[in-house]
């Protein structure tokens, strides 16, 4: 059964999709995939720093969600320099910026995702939700 990217927005740039189940090695597959995909367009620029969002923002959903995780990268299109990259899951709730402390493990990877793209946001879908997040396309 195919499965649909939540909350999924028309574009006129290029784009790629892949579904990942809720495992463990959904986080590894998602940013070898964001990488080979930025690489295929000429974007290696922004591979590292893509895939290390991609990175958080699956790891989110498989703490949280328990169904499949969509992955969506749309290339900017002719008068765009703008890289946008979607991760939805099923679970409804939309994430919760929040302040780490020093010692815990976990919590900083909202405040990555703001910090380190040009934009970033959640929006609901029929069943569930999307955070994405874009990326300025060096000229």
């Amino acid at each position: 059964m195919a499965w649909e990217v939540i909350g999924v927005i028309d574009t006129d740039g290029d784009c790629a999709e892949w579904t990942f189940p809720a495992e463990p090695g959904a986080v590894r597959a998602a940013r070898a995939a964001v990488r080979g995909q930025l690489h295929g367009w000429d974007l290696d620029c922004l591979a590292d720093l893509a895939a290390l969002l991609v990175s958080e923002l699956v790891t989110n959903s498989l703490r949280h969600a328990t169904g499949p995780i969509g992955v969506r990268l749309v290339r900017p299109g002719a008068l765009d320099d703008t890289l946008r990259v979607e991760v939805s899951d099923p679970l409804p709730d939309p994430p919760r910026e929040r302040v780490a402390n020093p010692e815990d493990e976990s919590g900083r990877g909202l405040q990555l995702v703001a910090g380190s793209s040009r934009r970033w946001g959640t929006r609901p879908g029929r069943s569930g939700k999307t955070v994405w997040f874009e990326l300025a396309v060096p000229g």
